[in-house]
């Protein structure tokens, strides 16, 4: 499905999981790098008023959905796409790096829990090399000379792909920048996930997850940054049903 409209249009061009894996697979086989965002409805809410992060999307070559609306969005489009939230996606592929023996990186969040998911990754899947680890400073330009330095340190360091952990627009900002400057490296854009590894953020309950209620529980955790974030992808929610509909009908 895609959704915006005019240059402001995005769409998730990776529809399955196996599709996806097989694509990485090549990839970083051959050392070829990528950059991969997880759209949201969060996304949807920043790319129309954010160049910035619209530039950015646009340099990406594979997009995700992440987020049951997206989901249910696409498949009211009559375009089908399987769920595949960035901090699920993080163990799947330092599998597939392990078994390729090609060592990750992790930039962002903060240097304990860079350490407790360098720890948590490297125990649940053996074989697996950590090759880089940068807890950028609060203010981080993504686009500045400190990500430049970042970005020169992680192509020396053999890593072939990087989980950026910036929270959104910033780490898909640097994922893109990532393109030109490490253009070897692939680039997975994935929030919270390390946090969730290492145990500095607990994620929602699994059933919560299944009955599509872990955004109750965010909000529930941290009311005053989240109920107003939910509050702007609820109300997009009536655009872009109507955009799904036409696009069924063609």
């Amino acid at each position: 499905m895609k959704f915006g409209t005019g240059s402001s249009e995005i769409a998730v061009n990776v529809p399955t999981r196996s599709a996806l894996f097989h694509t990485l697979r090549d990839r970083l086989n051959r050392r070829d790098g990528f950059a991969l965002a997880t759209i949201n409805l969060d996304h949807l809410t920043k790319l129309p008023v954010d160049p910035a992060f619209l530039k950015a999307y646009k340099a990406h070559n594979l997009v995700v959905a992440d987020g049951r609306p997206i989901v249910w969005l696409a498949r009211l489009a009559g375009t089908p796409v399987d769920l595949m939230p960035g901090s699920e996606l993080i163990v799947p592929l330092c599998a597939l790096c392990a078994e390729l023996q090609v060592p990750v990186a992790l930039v962002g969040s903060s240097d304990a829990a860079l350490a407790g998911a360098s720890k948590a990754l490297t125990t649940r899947v053996p074989g697996l090399a950590v090759a880089y680890v940068s807890a950028p400073p609060y203010g981080f330009d993504p686009e500045g000379a400190e990500a430049t330095a970042i970005l020169s340190e992680l192509a020396a360091s053999g890593a072939g792909l990087c989980f950026i952990a910036l929270g959104a627009p910033k780490q898909e900002i640097f994922a893109a920048f990532g393109r030109d400057k490490a253009p070897r490296v692939g680039f997975a854009s994935i929030g919270a996930g390390l946090d969730f590894l290492s145990g500095h953020q607990v994620r929602a309950p699994k059933i919560l997850r299944v009955l599509a209620l872990e955004w109750l529980w965010r909000a529930a955790e941290n009311p005053r940054r989240m109920v107003p974030r939910y509050a702007k992808c609820f109300a997009i929610l009536p655009r872009l049903v109507a955009q799904a509909l036409r696009q069924r009908i063609g």
